[in-house]
């Protein structure tokens, strides 16, 4: 009897045992480890923002009610801040910075409130996407990073920098490269068609690519043949582009360049609605900002004259007849120029942050002769001032076009970058939407978050929902804005108070923290 006694309290004390630690399980499982509590919520969808919590455990979010009672390791009151997802620049030229161990931090990046960046824009960048991403992966990154692959890379790969049609043979060859790339995680292709080899790429031949990406469900972004008086005709295109291949098409900065376009926009808006509402997708993104930065040389100096690369450029810089040639073009694009201002000049570092007439003017020479001279050297990035604040204001509130900075991951040094770098997020929603009512505060939100997720295909990230990734901004929209400017472009945003990168803080109460969370994101899908 006693044994009998004995045993029945044992199995009721494992049974209670038991009890307690399922209980306990499930207070482990209901604890967050971080609680951003009784914020404005804007879940990146377009819709009006709300009250309500977001937990985050394990690199993932939960949506709760406002006050909620949930428990959480740390709690953070958002009382009066936003909370929104993490935004997505499509478009950034930091390919290179993100292997570097001064820049891989994209602090510039997350002190926006940027958490996935996309390279291989503009045609430019690793062709091998594998590789590249697991670089990535493997040093870390201050921010996510998704790949296009870079068609002027490409191509240059294949057959040099040469102005010719490819052979199809080496048509074969890209196919081959882009079909690898798709496999690797690449999320679409991307052509700069204004740069060398791209300007001298036929339609016919971007086709036959895209038509690869298409099978993988990619997008074709693309930097157009023409943003001047050429906009309209290289908007076609792009949809023949995407009417031949299949592909998605994604206008990079959408803009009309030069005093002669300007109101052209409007016309290229025209063209882009009717191709979607005759069932095409058709996307863009755009920076809030009316001047644009790229080379001198592909701002003012002619193709033909930069067939080959930089080396065979210099060659026909100091032969008299090359020289003489290139001369006339350039004074033909000078006289259609506001304002070139010099970002970056290896040649002379006094002159970067002034314009090219200042330059003139202070050594008393030609403005032509200045620009070839620093040809003659190296070359030099610059900033132009070259766009409308109307045809900007025109475009931005376009439920089809997105914020993306077109910049590049840096930290200070001897150069003065465009400030889209350090201001694109914070300027669109802070100053244009908040302060100037251009478009409701949400659809900024949009522009940053669900709509470049849309256009890309990515579906775990872009919104505040159940489950997705943690990739969360927390900011004062009161005190939301940029503060850099041309003139003194290495200043961080105001208002920024968190930034999560899959669950880990990278920004905490508006100090980076240096944390390394970002990944690599890789597109996963069966060919069609």
């Amino acid at each position: 009897m006693r044994t009998m006694v004995v045993g029945c309290l044992g199995w009721l004390l494992a049974c209670c045992v038991s009890a307690w630690a399922h209980e306990a399980a499930q207070a482990a499982a209901a604890r967050f480890e971080v609680l951003l509590e009784n914020g404005v919520l804007h879940r990146g969808d377009g819709g009006p923002g709300v009250a309500g919590s977001v937990g985050i455990r394990g690199g993932r979010i939960s949506l709760l009610p406002a006050d909620s009672k949930a428990d959480a390791d740390q709690k953070i009151d958002c009382r009066g801040l936003v909370i929104a997802p993490g935004f997505i620049d499509l478009h950034t030229h930091s390919d290179e910075p993100l292997l570097d161990r001064r820049t891989r931090g994209s602090v510039n990046y997350l002190m926006q409130g940027c958490t996935t960046m996309v390279t291989g824009n503009c045609g430019f960048g690793p062709v091998d996407t594998a590789k590249y991403l697991a670089e990535i992966d493997q040093f870390g990154a201050g921010t996510n990073v998704a790949h296009l692959i870079p068609h002027g890379s490409l191509r240059a790969e294949v057959m040099g920098k040469v102005n010719r049609a490819a052979t199809a043979d080496e048509l074969q060859r890209m196919q081959t490269l882009a079909e690898q790339a798709m496999q690797d995680g690449a999320w679409g292709m991307s052509t700069g068609l204004i740069y060398i080899p791209g300007t001298f790429t036929p339609t016919s031949e971007l086709t036959a690519i895209a038509g690869v990406v298409s099978r993988h469900g990619g997008i074709y972004a693309s930097h157009i043949r023409g943003e001047g008086t050429e906009l309209l005709s290289s908007i076609e295109e792009a949809l023949e582009i995407g009417r031949g291949s299949g592909c998605r098409v994604h206008v990079s900065h959408f803009k009309a360049s030069g005093r002669a376009s300007w109101g052209t926009l409007r016309l290229a808006i025209s063209r882009i609605e009717a191709a979607r509402a005759g069932g095409q997708l058709v996307t863009a993104d755009q920076y809030p900002y009316t001047a644009s930065s790229t080379s001198l040389e592909a701002t003012l100096l002619p193709a033909w004259a930069r067939e080959g690369g930089r080396e065979a450029l210099e060659k026909r810089l100091n032969n008299a007849s090359d020289a003489a040639r290139i001369r006339e073009d350039v004074l033909k694009k000078l006289a259609a120029a506001t304002r070139i201002q010099l970002a970056s000049c290896t040649h002379n570092r006094s002159w970067v942050g002034r314009s090219l007439d200042e330059v003139a003017q202070r050594e008393g020479r030609e403005v032509c002769d200045i620009v070839l001279e620093i040809e003659r050297n190296g070359g030099a990035s610059v900033v132009n001032f070259n766009m409308s604040e109307d045809d900007l204001r025109l475009a931005m509130p376009l439920p089809w076009v997105a914020t993306a900075s077109d910049g590049g991951s840096k930290i200070p040094s001897g150069t003065q970058p465009h400030p889209r770098s350090f201001g694109t997020f914070p300027r669109k929603i802070g100053r244009y939407a908040i302060e100037e009512g251009v478009l409701a505060p949400e659809a900024a939100i949009r522009s940053a978050t669900g709509l470049p997720a849309e256009i890309l295909g990515m579906s775990d990230r872009g919104l505040l929902a159940e489950g997705l990734a943690a990739d969360v901004v927390v900011f004062a929209p009161s005190e939301f804005r940029d503060r850099a400017d041309y003139d003194n472009p290495w200043q961080v945003s105001a208002g920024l108070r968190y930034v999560l990168v899959n669950g880990v803080f990278a920004v905490y109460e508006g100090v980076p923290t240096g944390a390394l969370s970002g990944r690599s994101l890789r597109k996963v899908g069966t060919a069609q």
